[in-house]
């Protein structure tokens, strides 16, 4: 007996399915939905690793918002996918891109496994530890952008630009004819929810310590530097501030990493929400890693001249740790704040010009 599935289909339609199932599943390839089923499989090991560090380490505390988040974007995502699996026809790439497109894929899933390998015999070995953590990380990353790659079928987005059926490689040609092929904008869709794992694991102590110790040093000279132009003499040592009653050490905590790592994955969420080209959401995450370290500068301040005021025992316990919570939050609205700055239409408005016009910006 034929089954009421459609045969003969690599999408999913299957009419004795539960409509709640049935029609956001309509158009789907069956491999892809496979492929996400595996990646779930890469995510709950992933999760119960990582959950370790995001008890241990407050900079790491937003892990727990991770998974979260992932399954909120790819479910606000799933109409674009939808849409895209409608294109029908071949890639319209031609031969060598595809070709260039697909061994850099395969070189992603490749690596991507031995990374999880490796990471997965560390933690097999040693436990959980950084540099494990992280290996799993970057790997899951590189399994699951090549896993997508490969398991979406060829099609065309949008017609290819250019007099013949392929398109054109000249400049800017060949960046529309990679915006136009199935496979890299279901790909370019799967970025955050490949990439924010590597945020959300613990880097390697080697290179936490040397961007702490970076940002610490940038943080004491500017702090020295202001109050001194201020006439309110400080001694330096070191990483301490030596005031008329006490002395404030700077210490790693204060260096700005915690709130940078938290302020990173508030800015690539929002850019993976709420803006849609990609040079936009560089500069979001730039913008909010900028944030991070000026707010952080300002919170030292504070408690710098309010250890000076006050002594250096007035700025222990909920005042100190309560500036850091604030630095995050603010980090947070200020992103907030920039976001309507990368719309065209709400330049052109300031601007007194049409709005009009705008495609996709």
């Amino acid at each position: 007996m034929e089954s009421p599935c459609r045969s003969g289909s690599d999408r999913l339609g299957c009419p004795g399915m539960p409509h709640i199932l049935s029609r956001p599943l309509q158009g789907v390839p069956r491999r892809f939905l496979g492929a996400l089923t595996v990646a779930l499989a890469f995510v709950v090991f992933l999760a119960v690793d990582q959950q370790h560090w995001w008890r241990l380490k407050p900079d790491y505390a937003f892990g727990w918002l991770v998974p979260v988040f992932v399954v909120y974007l790819v479910a606000d995502r799933w109409p674009r996918l939808r849409a895209i699996f409608a294109g029908a026809g071949e890639s319209p790439l031609p031969a060598w891109l595809r070709a260039v497109v697909s061994t850099a894929a395969a070189l992603c899933l490749g690596l991507g496994l031995a990374f999880f390998l490796l990471g997965a015999a560390y933690r097999a070995a040693s436990g959980v530890t950084q540099p494990g953590s992280l290996a799993l990380a970057i790997g899951y990353s590189g399994v699951l952008l090549g896993m997508i790659y490969f398991n979406v079928p060829d099609g065309c987005v949008r017609p290819p630009q250019g007099e013949d059926g392929k398109g054109s490689a000249a400049p800017g040609g060949v960046l529309a004819l990679l915006c136009a092929d199935t496979r890299l904008r279901v790909s370019a869709l799967f970025l955050f929810p490949a990439l924010i794992w590597v945020l959300s694991a613990p880097l390697a102590s080697a290179i936490e310590n040397a961007v702490s110790l970076f940002l610490l040093q940038k943080v004491v000279v500017v702090v020295f530097t202001v109050f001194n132009l201020l006439g309110y003499t400080l001694v330096r040592e070191g990483n301490v501030l030596v005031l008329p009653h006490g002395q404030v050490g700077v210490a790693d905590a204060c260096s700005g990493i915690r709130s940078l790592t938290g302020c990173l994955f508030a800015g690539s969420f929002l850019a993976a929400v709420f803006l849609d080209r990609f040079w936009k959401k560089i500069l979001l995450v730039a913008a909010a890693m900028v944030l991070a370290f000026l707010t952080n500068l300002l919170r030292s301040l504070f408690l710098t001249a309010w250890a000076y005021a006050y002594g250096s025992d007035a700025i222990e316990g909920p005042l100190h740790d309560g500036t850091g919570f604030a630095v995050l939050g603010l980090t947070c609205v200020g992103l907030f704040c920039l976001l309507p700055l990368f719309s065209g239409n709400n330049w052109r408005r300031w601007m007194g010009l049409d709005p009009a016009g705008e495609h996709g910006s």
